[in-house]
């Protein structure tokens, strides 16, 4: 398929991410995917508290933070504790946190 995508001048995801970061396993690479699944996690608590009508006002107070806090993990502008998250997750959206480790 890549082939094909590259006689229309196409790239592949993959081979963009691998132009713009570096191969898998390069430092530049490995700094992008963390950097996105840190992004991916505020992006999943903004679509949780928006699906239940929340505020992020609304849901700083039921967690015990502030709505400048929210703000901040929602646009992956704040390292967030594990407690946090996890408080977050099961005090304020009603949900528990499911992990995996891909080795």
């Amino acid at each position: 398929m890549t082939t094909k995508l590259k006689d229309k001048n196409l790239t592949s995801w993959d081979d963009h991410l691998d132009k713009k970061y570096g191969k898998k396993g390069s430092m530049t690479r490995e700094k992008y995917e963390e950097d996105f699944e840190t992004f991916k996690i505020g992006v999943l608590i903004q679509e949780a508290r928006k699906r239940q009508h929340l505020t992020q006002e609304e849901l700083a107070i039921k967690v015990g933070t502030t709505k400048n806090y929210i703000s901040r993990v929602e646009n992956n502008a704040s390292d967030i504790r594990l407690t946090t998250l996890m408080r977050i997750i099961r005090e304020g959206l009603g949900g528990r946190l499911k992990f995996s480790v891909d080795i």
